[in-house]
């Protein structure tokens, strides 16, 4: 087995994690259809956006010199005005936590999500919140996270 080393992204491997991103959605069922054909262009800019307005960080694993793996965190945005104070409720995101599959299950994932969690903790997040695939899961679970009462309704029509 050959070592694997994790380093921080930088911008120069935006373009990597943007892929990472799009292979995770087809590897959660998502058919390439539905995803637009810009995906890349959209993810690279949501990413630098990210990076200068919520304190966006990726990390990476490497093998040989090839990145075989990437998450991402920031501060969370929100979805609704933030009306309580940051000692309350500053939560921090991690988004696009992928490996590619001959590198699954070497304790990759969960070695990024700690180096996520870290930076969060770092800029005194409160929380670190995610969604998980089923596959992550057990991951998440054996870190401390817990369930959530995010409840979702798909109302999309099917015609």
């Amino acid at each position: 087995m050959d070592a694997i080393s994790f380093r921080e992204a930088n911008i120069d491997d935006d373009a990597t994690i943007a892929r990472h991103f799009f292979q995770l959605w087809l590897d959660n069922g998502v058919a390439e259809a539905s995803i637009q054909a810009n995906w890349l262009e959209t993810t690279v800019q949501f990413i630098d956006h990210a990076r200068q307005t919520l304190a966006y960080t990726a990390f990476l694993a490497e093998i040989n010199g090839n990145i075989v793996a990437s998450a991402g965190c920031q501060l969370f945005a929100g979805l609704y005005p933030h009306v309580l104070t940051q000692q309350q409720r500053k939560y921090g995101y991690i988004w696009g936590v992928y490996v590619e599959p001959e590198y699954r299950q070497q304790g990759i994932a969960k070695s990024l999500t700690k180096m996520a969690i870290a930076h969060l903790q770092s800029l005194n997040c409160t929380s670190a919140i995610l969604h998980a695939s089923p596959a992550g899961q057990p991951i998440y679970s054996s870190l401390g996270f817990k369930p959530s009462n995010e409840m979702r309704l798909d109302i999309a029509c099917n015609s």
